[in-house]
């Protein structure tokens, strides 16, 4: 229960929730915090920040503060990977990254835990990629004081998903890259996808095993994928051979590779002509041109989520077509920008 009091009447009462203060520009914080005691001296500035009444606290049986609320809420929503402070402020709890990876956010679990009465939870994009420490969301309970039962209920949500925040490691892969393409093998052109290819390998913890090349030929696409499977890769890249043309025979190298799943086409552009498949459990990727021009493509979408051991099929490179649109922006900001954030 809130009983409300004017500030020259609460001399000598705790305050019973942080008091905020904005100075635009330059600070937002707690000018004073719960539990503070008022004095007179602390009138004058109650004032100036629009005080002129404060609450005491009586709880009442059932009811809760919106600090203790928020560590029962961070508690729900904190799955693995996800480290908080127990120290609400303002009523309101961080949640950050415990190591580096690719956020996991349960979209429905999060609307179902928002749509409880009295409680929040804002996060980043789903799939983004963050580092050890980086701030991934934050919850609070939006009254100082409220019924505990939702509380708890919305706590609830979370802990059956076992989080509805997470973030999920990326191994360490041994990556084999398949270079197709009868000029680049005659050496007719100089190969430019092993260079752009590495380096998203290797900047994202992974390491190349080996790198093979082979011309427009199946039966060469196919002993090169099995060389680089007999190496011990466990992911192998192919870059192209995935248009329409009678010379892309990519796809078919795959097949005659064992391919145990195969899905051509993703909803992004630039990577309308992606593939992924499966030989048992290894992924590969197959890149279409457009890598060799676009910094970005959708293979940037994908090869976080393979990384982390996310099984891509037909249904997450349909819902990539939510944000799959890239801009084509003469300066080039990814991953601050809209592409790829609609999933």
């Amino acid at each position: 229960m809130l009983e409300k009091v004017s500030v020259q009447n609460a001399v000598g009462t705790r305050l019973a929730h942080d008091i905020t203060e904005i100075r635009p520009g330059e600070f937002k914080g707690p000018a004073f915090r719960k539990g503070h005691t008022v004095c007179d001296g602390d009138i004058c500035h109650l004032q100036k920040l629009g005080k002129n009444h404060l609450y005491l606290l009586n709880m009442e049986e059932g009811e809760i503060h919106e600090n203790q609320a928020a560590k029962i809420l961070a508690k729900g929503l904190a799955g693995q990977g996800i480290e908080w402070n127990d120290d609400p402020k303002e009523g309101k709890i961080t949640l950050h990254a415990a190591y580096d990876g690719i956020l996991s956010i349960n979209i429905a679990s999060l609307a179902a835990f928002n749509l409880i009465d009295e409680v929040m939870c804002a996060t980043q994009h789903n799939n983004t990629l963050v580092k050890k420490g980086d701030l991934v969301a934050a919850t609070r309970a939006i009254p100082l004081v409220m019924k505990q039962a939702p509380i708890e209920r919305a706590a609830l949500i979370g802990a059956h998903d076992k989080g509805i925040v997470s973030v999920k490691p990326l191994k360490n892969l041994k990556t084999g890259l398949v270079i197709t393409g009868s000029e680049v093998y005659n050496g007719l052109i100089e190969d430019g996808f092993a260079p752009v290819l590495s380096k998203k390998i290797n900047d994202l913890g992974s390491r190349i095993l080996s790198v093979k090349y082979a011309p427009d030929d199946s039966n060469h696409i196919q002993q090169a994928i099995l060389n680089c499977l007999d190496s011990g890769c466990d992911l192998i890249i192919l870059s192209g051979g995935m248009s329409v043309d009678p010379d892309d025979v990519t796809r078919t190298g795959i097949q005659q590779a064992g391919a145990t799943e195969m899905y051509y086409g993703s909803a992004v552009l630039p990577g309308a002509m992606f593939l992924v498949a499966y030989i048992n459990d290894i992924p590969l990727l197959g890149v279409p041109a457009c890598g060799l021009f676009h910094r970005i493509t959708v293979l940037d979408l994908i090869l976080p989520r393979v990384m982390a051991g996310e099984h891509i099929d037909k249904k997450e490179l349909a819902f990539l077509g939510h944000g799959g649109l890239c801009m084509n922006c003469k300066k080039c900001t990814f991953p601050h920008c809209p592409f790829g954030k609609g999933v």
